[in-house]
């Protein structure tokens, strides 16, 4: 989509269609047209009485402006006035496409409302995506569509913003709505490797060889099953003037299909299982806009990726894993694969001087269940951490719910064999997966970990987001490393 800026006058700006957003509270545009103030006025005060949501109306002047879509926030409690506009700026351009107008104008010129110009292109994008590459003949509505940000002064900056968070939301939705016969191990270390020489980022990786021979007895085991062997893929942010206190290690799970294993899962909506990687998909989009942005800050991000499936060589219910740092596990499920992967990687990450370490995962079902899909499970050892997660990702729309780590409840991972089982029996799924995981944190290292199973998939249209892949907790990552210091203070 191609997105433009204007900052002249309602006169100068040629739109099919101009979008407004009205809001009780503030104001986002000044149209300095006595006209069409007086008709905007006239539909706030409507709105204001909960008569009406949403307007559409052609005016008969000025000449350049087609038509006028008019959106309260009013009646959508519960949301952000940033949410409301990308909501509805994303509901104008698929009206727009759909009805032959090419040419799209938000005004955004007042004071409050360039304090939203990145929110309002980081929604156009992510609220237009779509996925089509394997289709013979490809009916994308908004290839036509361009968007023009109606600002009373120039906003290249905040611009750009929203293009980087917005177009790193839609790599990792890209990655995961590769279907797995493509996006395998190796490919998406591919991927990773493509984008570590876009940004001239550090790039290193660890076959199946490698993985065996370091002793990552996890993901060795997980992928042994599957004719695609694992990988473990590092992409390193390392400007110069970063400073050697911080080293924050984006781990994401990247298990490209997930068939439960030997422990193998039911049939149905196994094909969602594609997204068993939307971890890794969203630490990698991440380092996409961290490229982009270049905060000064040392960023990696770690994969630890492995196709999960049975065959004579997999890993078995009852077999006893002993990882590096000496501690052994029974396989009480090979369906819990993911913490097995992801123990490998918390290791790793203190090899590579981690300070801090936020893993993501689609995890358990516990916590989909118990969080549903608008909420992402968050939990950890650094309170500090934990809170700088929840704050980032508030500031562009993500939502995350704080989850205990009780030290009672490790007692439901034991077993008489081992000194862990790999899972922990009917209750508090999310909970005692997060204690498994803390048993590989590196010591002095802090850590926070985002069970994004219910999070990372929308079943239908939820706000600006199409049916499909949401790439969840992008947005939160980049604001968490690009804005540090801010969090930290």
């Amino acid at each position: 989509m191609k997105i433009e800026a204007h900052h002249g006058s309602l006169e100068e700006l040629t739109a099919d269609l101009l979008v407004l957003v009205l809001d009780p509270y503030t104001s986002l545009f000044e149209l300095g047209h006595e006209q069409l103030d007086e008709k905007v006025a006239g539909l706030k005060d409507q709105f204001g009485n909960a008569l009406k949501r949403e307007y559409c109306f052609d005016p008969a002047e000025p000449e350049g402006v087609g038509t006028v879509a008019v959106y309260s926030s009013a009646l959508e409690k519960g949301f952000t006035l940033a949410e409301n506009l990308k909501t509805f700026l994303s509901r104008a351009l698929k009206m727009a496409a759909e009805t032959g107008r090419k040419r799209v104008a938000v005004a955004l010129n007042s004071e409050e409302g360039e304090k939203l110009v990145e929110h309002a292109v980081e929604g156009a994008l992510v609220g237009t995506y779509t996925f089509e590459k394997y289709r013979s003949q490809p009916g994308n509505l908004f290839a036509e569509v361009e968007l023009v940000l109606w600002t009373g002064q120039e906003q290249s900056q905040r611009l750009e913003l929203g293009q980087a968070y917005g177009q790193a939301v839609n790599l990792a939705r890209d990655l995961v709505c590769e279907p797995p016969n493509v996006m395998f191990p190796a490919a998406l270390e591919a991927r990773a490797k493509e984008l570590a020489d876009t940004h001239g980022f550090e790039f290193e990786s660890w076959d199946e060889v490698a993985l065996a021979d370091g002793g990552y007895v996890g993901l060795s085991q997980v992928g042994a099953g599957s004719e695609h062997p694992p990988r473990m893929i590092r992409v390193s942010h390392c400007p110069e003037g970063a400073g050697e206190d911080v080293h924050l290690v984006l781990l994401g799970k990247g298990v490209t299909f997930d068939t439960g294993g030997i422990s193998l899962k039911p049939g149905e909506k196994m094909d969602l299982m594609k997204g068993d990687m939307a971890g890794a998909a969203a630490v990698l989009g991440a380092m996409d806009a961290i490229g982009k942005l270049k905060p000064n800050l040392k960023v990696t991000a770690l994969v630890v990726s492995a196709e999960n499936s049975p065959d004579g060589k997999a890993y078995r219910p009852a077999d006893i894993l002993v990882f590096k740092n000496g501690k052994s596990v029974h396989i009480g499920n090979t369906d819990a694969e993911g913490r097995l992967c992801l123990a490998d990687g918390l290791m790793k990450a203190g090899e590579l001087g981690a300070t801090h370490i936020v893993d993501v995962a689609t995890l358990t079902g516990s916590c989909s269940r118990a969080l549903g899909p608008s909420f992402t499970g968050v939990m950890g050892t650094a309170r500090a951490l934990v809170n700088a997660l929840t704050r980032a990702g508030g500031n562009w729309g993500e939502s995350y719910w704080k989850l205990p780590l009780p030290l009672e409840y490790r007692e439901m991972l034991k077993t008489p064999h081992a000194d862990m089982n790999n899972v922990g029996g009917e209750y508090a799924g999310a909970i005692t997966a997060g204690l498994f995981l803390k048993e590989f944190v590196p010591a002095r290292t802090a850590w926070a970990h985002l069970d994004i199973a219910g999070t990372f998939w929308k079943q239908k249209p939820w706000k600006y987001y199409s049916e499909g892949p949401s790439g969840t907790a992008v947005k939160t990552l980049v604001d968490l490393a690009c804005n540090w210091a801010e969090h930290f203070s």
